[in-house]
């Protein structure tokens, strides 16, 4: 057992958000949602495991795409109710082919959310496999 795990706060479904952020620049890359099992198999392997709640999985970021996570520090909070996990990325978080997962900014009175950011892979390309 991992007391260190263990004595995180969970919530009601056993769940706690991690924020993965860039080890070299500090660029927030995605938050997601861990169990312990994810959280568990993280410090196990080096490399980012969420939990998935759309697919009720544990799932490795980058599974699908290569795009890896390679672990170099995990924090949590004051509270234990949050963790950071800094990390390598390998090319980019983002689903959608944006290195960060927070590409897009607000902009008062504008229609729709800006995007400041330029793709760092084709979706299209990697994900039709």
């Amino acid at each position: 057992m991992d007391a260190q795990l263990d004595g995180l706060k969970y919530d009601a479904n056993g769940l706690v958000p991690i924020v993965v952020q860039d080890v070299v620049n500090g660029e927030i890359l995605m938050l997601a949602w861990a169990n312990r099992e994810a959280l568990k198999k993280t410090v196990e392997t080096g490399k980012v495991h969420t939990y998935s709640r759309s697919r009720g999985r544990l799932a490795l970021k980058g599974e699908s795409s290569g795009h890896f996570q390679l672990v170099r520090e995990i924090l949590t909070d004051c509270d234990k109710d949050a963790v950071i996990v800094k990390a390598e990325q390998i090319v980019a978080a983002c689903h959608e082919g944006y290195r960060s997962c927070f590409y897009r900014k607000y902009e008062p009175g504008a229609p729709d959310w800006k995007i400041i950011a330029k793709p760092a892979f084709d979706p299209k390309t990697v994900y039709s496999k």
